[in-house]
């Protein structure tokens, strides 16, 4: 019996990300679980009390499963920037992934207290990883930037998504290299500071030049300026 309904919420579980990667947060409803999934509307309501309450058991079981991977190609890069290539390439690589598109697509929705406090927990180890590397390549405020840079992760996966004309690798690429570029260490993208100009000693103006020039100061066009 315990298994025959571990079967069943695993279905459900099931029909949830095909839904949500569908049509996102709104198409996730319990008539269209109960279509997928061949279950009596009332035989749903015995697993999941409401639409956010399927939200907040899959946040718990595939954010976990999404960090982790993220995770492992970070931890398997040698050097800091090496992570941050590691932290965005794995994030778009996933995109593709069922359990990813729904991910995305909770991530998207309005959320409730549950569901936030479970991504804020699959999170930690993974922003904490982020910070520390953008720290190693000298960013005084690593946390503000990797916010930034997570918004270049989200906008190449809007991109990748929409189906744009670029193929997926080539979206990839492009990010990788602009959130590299991005997080170099501040001391290594700043301009050097320009040597002063020498100013030119004046020449000696002719009486007929100087005429010309206290002409010139009183025109219509230097009183408007």
């Amino acid at each position: 019996m315990a298994e025959h309904r571990t079967m069943q919420r695993d279905a459900l579980l099931d029909a949830a990300r095909s839904l949500l990667t569908e049509g996102g947060t709104e198409a996730l409803t319990f008539p269209a679980l109960a279509e997928r999934t061949g279950l009596a509307r009332s035989s749903v309501y015995e697993y999941f009390r409401s639409r956010a309450a399927v939200v907040e058991e899959l946040c718990s079981v595939d954010f976990p499963v999404w960090a982790a991977e993220v995770e492992a190609a970070m931890e398997a890069a040698d050097g800091a920037a090496a992570k941050i290539e590691a932290y965005v390439r794995s994030q778009l690589t996933l995109v593709g992934d069922r359990r990813h598109r729904a991910v995305v697509a909770i991530s998207a929705g309005e959320l409730d207290a549950g569901a936030r406090e479970k991504i804020r927990a699959a999170h930690g180890g993974l922003v904490a990883m982020v910070v520390e590397a953008l720290g190693d390549l000298g960013h005084e405020e690593p946390r503000l930037t990797a916010m930034l840079l997570q918004g270049v992760v989200d906008a190449a996966v809007r991109r990748i998504e929409l189906g744009a004309a670029e193929v997926p690798e080539r979206i990839v690429d492009a990010a990788v290299a602009m959130a590299l570029r991005g997080v170099q260490s501040p001391a290594t993208t700043s301009a050097p500071t320009p040597e002063p100009a020498l100013t030119p000693e004046p020449a000696p103006v002719s009486d007929s030049v100087s005429d010309s020039v206290s002409d010139s100061a009183t025109s219509p066009l230097v009183e408007q300026l």
